[in-house]
């Protein structure tokens, strides 16, 4: 690539600098470009020399880089190493091993077509044969077997007769498990049918666009687990993301049987207000205005929302099958404006809890929730722009009016996002002063600071972090932790992502690739790693908390370490800052709350469900035999109706709990609620028909019993030590040393 382009690259880094995990896209509905369709050649060269020149490892594309990037995109299609066999991956290492990285910087797009196209063989082929044996095969489940339940680590099969048995051993466990499930609502051998029907009609959707979408990922995290090429689509639900705003009809589409369905309306969103769009109905067909219908059935997902999305104030007419729909072939035709809609609830939002104090008297407390740190970088500085610092504050504001005597930010599950709000959120809490420091590739240092000298919050503060607490939020933690401000209470430690990505669109910096729009997608790229204002990096290791409190998600499978190919931690000097003077009491506070912890029943759950969880991880495995699995669901059930038991005899603690958002935030009157409410899962927009959520099913299932106490059991013990920091920063200090540690 010319140095000129190069820097063209890096002119717009400083315009799309942020942090953050892979986010889910959102198939919400909302306006894109479209415009001459770009060579996949020419992206593919693009890509591999951006990757080359802007990365932060400077890594050249070599025969090392090829041996490993071939590794990762075999795995990427075959994550559990069912389809191919060895056989097929050493053809593949001996033809490509070598030269992969030349086929993508000569915009050779022979390899992942031909590496694709025998993937859909092989999985076109074992759909075949296990279909076979379910018609054929007759299981009794009294065996004695058992199977892996992940093979990501495991050997590839070394002929078909090793991945026949494999494949029998897996749709025995299959079988066995629908046949055990509560929720089943077909037959097992009608549901691994239909499930091996889902797969066929995934795989057949994907177009050539799409195998190079994902061949280009899997390059790009080859350099690191952060950096990603996506697609058109996947730009925009990305952009919509961090400006948590779109233009569209308001809904949630997932592929199901062929159809495009409805699995939820946003709130207000013109489908929502319309009323007669359904969650449940299926689009059949689509059509702009009162131009002709465009069948729907069969079309990958993404294309049926391209065909939804539109400009504001412009119709889109669906055509659709009712949920309620007892015969297939009827019909509604819905007609909806499309509108600018909020994606409210991505916003920050607070409450007041009022608790009754050790003396009798009312004390209340704010507990901030952010699920991300995002903004809207295309209109950054506008006053309509969307900005995590400026709903916070809004809220903060309405919390000190309350007279809150203690505010926790709660950032557990939230990946990150806009390093530059990061920034800003931080001084809300800070004199003016550094907030974190950041190194490029040529080892040039960088201190982003916080300039205005003004404090929004000098008070007590928490901050609530989990394993899935990453990049924006662990720079946010470290700096309240770095200058003793506030508590870091939470897991063991964040994620551990210390790194930072700049979003490049292809089309901007190859003009040649198109009209300079998104069509030719873009380069999600790590440019540099950031670094505590101490001097140490969040990367790999995370931020460590000043009181640990025991927690499900605290697991090594959890966290940057776990992801492949991550960059090292290492460090530099400390930066110049002053220190908040005011005491925190960390070993007070922290053997008050491991002596609540020890005493409260619901954090001795948590412990056994993250040992039995530990435990399923590294078995590995699950009996084949009916008997055997039955007598453990049993005894499942019984641990779960001892729990239940043990809760109903115990008193919840009482308290008043007000929400605050940011529709309410200036009205007089807070809506009191009853309860702490769980929050909700968000609705999935896609659904890959072969991923395995085993684990993460488990996960929720563990969280959510813990919540069936009535209570976030996290969250009460957190606000249990904002309530002992509150206390002991009231207390008059003893002439003797201080006790701040």
């Amino acid at each position: 690539m010319p140095n000129a382009a190069a820097s063209a690259s890096f002119n717009l880094m400083k315009l799309f600098r942020f942090l953050a995990l892979p986010l889910a896209s959102l198939v919400t509905l909302s306006a894109v470009s479209c415009g001459k369709e770009p060579d996949p050649a020419q992206v593919e060269i693009s890509v591999g020399r951006l990757l080359e020149q802007g990365h932060f490892s400077r890594m050249k594309l070599d025969e090392k880089i090829s041996k490993t990037f071939l590794k990762n995109y075999l795995e990427g299609l075959d994550y559990n190493r069912l389809y191919f066999t060895q056989k097929d991956v050493d053809g593949f290492n001996a033809k490509y091993g070598s030269t992969l990285s030349n086929d993508v910087l000569l915009g050779n797009t022979e390899p992942p077509f031909t590496i694709f196209s025998t993937y859909k063989k092989r999985v076109e082929d074992r759909i075949a044969k296990n279909k076979a044996l379910l018609e054929k095969q007759k299981f009794d489940f009294t065996s004695d077997r058992t199977v892996q339940i992940n093979r990501q680590k495991a050997a590839w099969p070394q002929d078909e007769a090793e991945a026949d048995q494999l494949w029998r051993d897996r749709i025995e466990g299959e079988l066995l498990q629908e046949a055990l499930s509560k929720h089943a609502l077909n037959p097992p051998v009608k549901t691994l049918t239909k499930r091996y029907d889902q797969v066929l009609r995934y795989l057949r959707e994907q177009t050539k666009d799409d195998m190079m979408k994902g061949f280009l990922s899997i390059l790009a995290q080859t350099y690191d687990p952060h950096s990603e090429y996506m697609s058109r689509s996947e730009l925009e639900n990305f952009q919509i993301s961090m400006r948590l705003g779109l233009k569209g009809i308001g809904a949630v589409l997932r592929s199901v049987d062929g159809y495009a369905k409805i699995t939820e309306l946003v709130p207000g969103g013109p489908a929502a207000k319309d009323a007669r769009l359904k969650v449940g109905d299926r689009v059949a067909a689509v059509a702009q205005g009162e131009k002709e219908f465009v069948d729907a059935v069969d079309m990958k997902l993404d294309k049926v929302v391209e065909m939804i999305r539109g400009k504001e104030d412009t119709i889109v007419r669906l055509q659709v099958i009712p949920a309620n729909a007892a015969d297939t072939s009827v019909r509604k035709i819905i007609e909806i404006k499309r509108e600018a809609i909020k994606l409210k609830e991505q916003e920050a939002k607070a409450e007041i809890i009022e608790r009754t104090g050790p003396d009798g008297t009312p004390i209340r407390l704010g507990w901030i929730v952010l699920p991300s740190f995002y903004a809207d970088m295309e209109q950054s500085g506008a006053a309509g722009a969307k900005s995590t610092t400026k709903d916070v504050l809004a809220l903060m504001n309405r919390l000190k009016q309350e007279n809150v005597q203690g505010i926790v930010m709660d950032l557990r599950r939230n990946g990150g996002g806009s390093l530059e709000e990061s920034v800003n959120l931080t001084g809300l809490f800070i004199k003016k002063g550094p907030v974190v420091q950041s190194k490029d590739q040529n080892g040039n240092q960088h201190v982003s600071k916080d300039r205005d000298p003004t404090i929004s919050w000098d008070g007590p503060l928490v901050v609530c972090t989990n394993r899935l607490s990453a990049s924006a939020s662990e720079i946010f933690a470290a700096a309240i932790q770095d200058y003793g401000r506030g508590l870091v209470v939470g897991d063991t430690s964040t994620f551990g992502k210390g790194t930072v990505q700049t979003m490049l669109e292809i089309g901007r910096i190859m003009p040649f690739l198109g009209s300079g729009k998104n069509e030719a997608g873009a380069l999600k790229l790590t440019i540099q790693k950031f670094y505590r204002i101490a001097g140490g990096s969040t990367q790999l290791r995370g931020v460590e908390s000043d009181i640990r409190l025991p927690s499900i998600f605290d697991q090594a499978e959890i966290g940057e370490s776990a992801l492949k190919g991550p960059l090292p931690y290492d460090t530099v000097p400390a930066a110049d800052f002053e220190k908040w003077e005011r005491p925190l009491f960390k070993t007070e506070l922290s053997a008050r709350s491991a002596a609540r912890v020890t005493a409260d029943p619901e954090f001795g759950y948590i412990t056994e469900d993250l040992a039995a969880a530990k435990k399923r991880q590294a078995e590995n495995k699950v009996s084949l035999n009916e008997k055997a699995r039955r007598a453990e669901i049993a005894q499942d059930k019984v641990r779960k109706e001892a729990r239940t038991a043990a809760r109903a005899k115990l008193k919840q603690p009482e308290a008043k709990v007000y929400t605050v958002t940011l529709e309410n935030v200036s009205k007089p009157e807070l809506k009191l609620v009853t309860a702490e409410k769980a929050e909700k899962k968000p609705a999935e927009d896609t659904a890959k028909p072969d991923a395995n959520d085993e684990d993460e099913d488990a996960e929720l299932e563990a969280e959510g019993d813990l919540k069936a106490a009535g209570r976030d059991t996290i969250k009460h013990e957190t606000l249990n030590v904002l309530n002992d920091l509150i206390g002991l920063s009231r207390a008059p200090k003893p002439a003797t040393a201080s006790t701040a540690k």
